[in-house]
């Protein structure tokens, strides 16, 4: 840190652990909360639950044992008494809180076993005469051994040394009605005493209005800039030939809907062009994407290019396979299959026609971009479920089809010619999800990729109809399951976990014990088994079972989340669905209503319900819009967890909220992209602003 010399080395540590390496990064380390310590409260006025500063002198001071060890006083002030309690406490505590002693604490007030007391006050020597503070004082985020007044003091030093001038442009800051930059830092570091406390912790004042768009700013600037330098790096141009594409369309049983044959002319026309495609591809489950990445992988290989199609799971990865395979085999072009599961000779094999450009497509989850996995000429890489891939994953692939396409040599200045530059192409990207992006978080976190949405869903998809059931009524649930199966359906019955885990509570129902107690329950019915710790071929067998309507009910864990297409399973019984997110409420139940008769989900949970189970619930059962349930999704939980692992690479931000600050983000994004055009000069002073010394927001 380029800090004075006089801070020593252990504190610079310490700041380095707070994420501040510079003095600069002092100026953005801004207060959790205020203490309010420009006015006196009466004790007489003290109530619970208030955070107050009261004055008087101390009356009684004593070492109690029971229940345990604490210091605990009592503070006077005319007729009225406060006592305080300290759990923790030393010798210089017990001096400066003896009896007679005038002292100010403050703390929250609340009800103890002798009337108002505060517990751990911050506490301080003080008479008649001693002045009060003159502004709130602000309380940081710290570490262990990193004192407030050793931070407060770092961070002052910092505002009155560097520059606080605005990056912005007066009439921007005037349209937006945003607060001057310097202004907004000194009134968040050291408010005056008649600022609100409440509204600067609940980051609603008009300094952090300012500081919560300027994030956001940066945030869109890096995100743009990234979208602008993909348009100078080059790709194969694979233009649109159609024989592959009509021959596959004229085979289908099914017409594409309207928005698969629009989102189908955007990736189209990106694959045409001379830089790499970043395409991320929505739709909600059974929307029909895989058809979408299919027509995208026929057009690279009417080029003469390889296609890569990852998936996270082998379930997954398999399912893409077969019906690739459906398709793709009667054109004369048969996919390779490549597996962590698959044996060495095997794996091997498949290598060899992926190296050589035997196959032209190569389908498999992430053993297609080990070291060991060389492509002859990979012109596209499709990825499912994006979000359970880490960027360095994604980067790894896409780096396998980077090949040299010439020299380019440009002259340097009059002396002579700067060295010939080695240029590289890259294979165009196509990353799909059917996972719903929360609309601020596609804004924000995915801004440097470009959107397609398959908002609508295939003719034939019947509604699917979703019941809260209590764990007691287990055994009606049964009989509903029998019911279904013997009228021709077929079900699943989804558990959590595949045997026993420490890590939860014995009676939560387990995969292998729900499979006997079904078996046992229901002998007129044949049920399947499949987990993720099944061999591979065993529960290869047990899916095509399934899907052959050999089997009327399977019972798996959640490996059945995506990829699985069942038209006759018409009842799905979630287990313990209390343990599991909305995301995977919402994948596992499209499993179900793909034919045409009526399907219904059955959400079986455990009393009692924690706030979020309840919550979580609620929202599966009174939406089936995905998108919908997306958004419910990140107002409860955040973008981190909904951004899985792309947080790999991508920086969290610390200020502002994509659930109460969707209108920042809106200019934020309109700003961004009228400065990289009309002022660059001022971007570029906003970005070294925030992102000088730091990564990116997005490393890839």
């Amino acid at each position: 840190m380029s800090t004075p010399s006089k801070i020593s080395p252990t504190t610079l540590a310490k700041l380095a652990k707070l994420g501040i390496h510079h003095r600069a990064d002092l100026l953005l380390h801004l207060p959790l909360r205020y203490e309010d310590e420009t006015h006196l409260t009466p004790i007489a006025d003290a109530q619970p639950g208030m955070t107050v500063q009261v004055q008087g002198v101390i009356t009684h001071s004593e070492v109690m044992f029971r229940p345990r060890r604490s210091l605990v006083c009592r503070l006077m002030e005319g007729h009225e008494e406060l006592t305080l309690r300290f759990l923790n406490f030393y010798p210089s505590q017990q001096k400066q809180l003896a009896v007679g002693k005038q002292i100010r604490a403050i703390g929250e007030v609340r009800m103890g076993y002798f009337g108002l007391e505060m517990v751990h006050p911050k506490c301080r020597a003080a008479d008649d005469d001693t002045p009060l503070q003159q502004s709130l004082t602000p309380i940081y985020p710290t570490t262990a051994g990193l004192a407030q007044p050793v931070l407060r003091k770092l961070i002052n030093n910092a505002l009155e040394s560097i520059p606080l001038t605005d990056t912005l442009p007066a009439p921007l800051l005037k349209k937006l009605k945003l607060a001057d930059f310097g202004d907004s830092l000194r009134l968040l570091h050291n408010p005056e005493a008649d600022v609100s406390a409440t509204e600067l912790e609940a980051h609603n004042h008009a300094a952090w209005r300012r500081i919560k768009f300027d994030e956001l700013l940066a945030q869109q600037l890096s995100m743009r800039v990234h979208h602008r330098e993909r348009s100078k790096r080059i790709a194969p141009a694979l233009p649109p030939h159609q024989k592959f594409t009509t021959a596959l369309l004229k085979k289908l049983p099914f017409k594409l809907t309207g928005a698969q044959q629009k989102v189908w002319q955007e990736i189209a026309h990106d694959l045409s062009q001379a830089h790499p495609m970043q395409r991320l591809l929505l739709g909600d489950v059974g929307s029909g994407k895989t058809i979408v990445a299919a027509l995208a992988a026929l057009q690279a290989i009417e080029n003469g290019y390889q296609v890569a199609f990852m998936a996270p799971t082998e379930i997954l990865a398999e399912q893409h396979y077969l019906k690739l395979s459906e398709w793709l085999v009667p054109l004369g072009i048969t996919p390779v299959w490549l597996s962590g599961s698959l044996k060495k000779k095997e794996k091997t094999a498949a290598a060899e026609r992926i190296a050589t450009g035997d196959t032209l497509l190569a389908i498999g989850t992430h053993a297609l971009f080990q070291a060991s996995v060389e492509f002859n000429k990979l012109g596209l890489v499709i990825v499912d479920e994006q979000h359970k891939f880490g960027v360095q994953q994604r980067l790894e692939l896409r780096n396998k089809g980077k090949e040299n396409v010439g020299r380019v040599s440009t002259r340097q200045d009059s002396v002579g010619l700067k060295p010939d530059l080695q240029t590289t192409s890259e294979p165009h990207q196509l990353m799909m999800s059917a996972t719903p992006i929360p609309r601020t978080l596609a804004m924000s976190y995915y801004a440097d990729l470009d959107v397609s949405v398959i908002d609508e869903l295939p003719p034939g998809r019947t509604p699917i109809v979703t019941k809260l059931v209590s764990d007691a009524r287990r055994d009606e649930v049964f009989e509903r399951v029998r019911a279904a199966c013997l009228a021709g359906r077929q079900a699943y019955w989804v558990c959590p976990l595949i045997e026993e885990s420490d890590a939860m509570e014995v009676e939560l129902q387990n995969a292998i014990e729900t499979h006997q107690q079904l078996t046992e329950a229901l002998p007129e019915l044949n049920v399947g088994l499949a987990h993720g710790r099944l061999p591979p071929a065993e529960k290869a067998a047990v899916m095509a079972a399934f899907k052959a309507g050999e089997l009327h009910l399977l019972v798996a864990t959640t490996v059945i989340e995506v990829g699985v297409d069942v038209p006759n399973a018409s009842l799905m019984v979630i287990d313990h669905a209390e343990r599991m997110g909305l995301a995977q409420l919402h994948q596992l139940r499209g499993r179900v209503g793909r034919g045409a008769a009526e399907s219904m989900c059955v959400l079986l949970f455990m009393q009692p319900l924690s706030e979020l189970a309840r919550e979580r619930l609620k929202v599966i059962y009174e939406n089936t819009d995905g998108f919908v349930i997306a958004q419910q999704d990140l107002q409860l939980r955040g973008p981190g967890e909904l951004l899985g692992a792309r947080q790999s690479g991508v920086a969290m931000l610390r200020f502002a909220d994509l659930t109460e600050d969707e209108d920042l983000l809106e200019q934020a994004r309109l700003s961004a992209d009228e400065l990289l055009r009309d002022a660059p000069e001022v971007a570029r002073a906003h970005l070294h602003r925030w992102m000088a010394n730091k990564h990116d927001f997005l490393q890839v």
